[in-house]
């Protein structure tokens, strides 16, 4: 199998999932919106994006979640939740996809991905909301957390992962997590999970 991968947001979380899972992947580093690449990987994902998995039949799935779906299935693993779990751990992921990491997100493209190919600066009110919500989010989590190890329970989960996202760039984004706990624990024990803290180590 090859995983298709860049060093940002959501690649990042698929090859943590694959490292952590010791998944039986060639790792490929692709540019995908290099102008130069662009045509030649829409043939890979219509998208033009990673990450993408690509099975020895040739078979492919884009999108980070799906992704780790299959590689957990395939690991024969739990970190992927089935059964009674399984609405919970889809819960924390649509919410990071729709509340934590949209307004993340944000943060991490203005003030990190943007400065490597711009001189604008960030727009005000663009940031102002995105720190808004951020930390409403992050209270949310915060509190959550509360009396748990980890999202759902004792047991690390893809949902960790997945509300992780943003996580390892929030110094450089500047993410308003100060001052929850509950939040700083929970991140400290992702942190002390090699796949999760250096995920690329030994990639080219």
């Amino acid at each position: 199998m090859k995983l298709y991968y860049s060093p940002n947001l959501n690649p990042r979380v698929a090859v943590a999932v694959a490292r952590h899972l010791g998944s039986p992947v060639d790792y490929r580093r692709a540019s995908p919106r290099h102008p130069d690449h662009i045509a030649a990987f829409r043939a890979i994902n219509p998208n033009a994006l990673v990450p993408v998995l690509e099975e020895d039949d040739g078979r492919r799935l884009w999108e980070t979640d799906a992704i780790a779906c299959r590689l957990s299935a395939l690991a024969g693993s739990d970190f992927w939740r089935r059964g009674d779990d399984e609405p919970e751990m889809i819960l924390w992921v649509s919410w990071a996809a729709h509340h934590l990491n949209a307004a993340a997100g944000t943060l991490y493209f203005e003030r990190l991905i943007r400065p490597s190919f711009s001189d604008q600066a960030a727009p005000v009110a663009v940031i102002a909301e995105a720190m808004a919500n951020v930390r409403t989010h992050a209270v949310t989590l915060d509190a959550a957390l509360s009396g748990r190890t980890w999202l759902l329970g004792d047991a690390l989960s893809y949902a960790d992962f997945r509300v992780g996202t943003a996580l390892p760039f929030a110094d450089g984004a500047g993410l308003p997590l100060q001052g929850l706990e509950n939040l700083a624990r929970w991140r400290g024990q992702l942190e002390a999970i090699d796949a999760w803290r250096a995920p690329f180590d030994g990639l080219d």
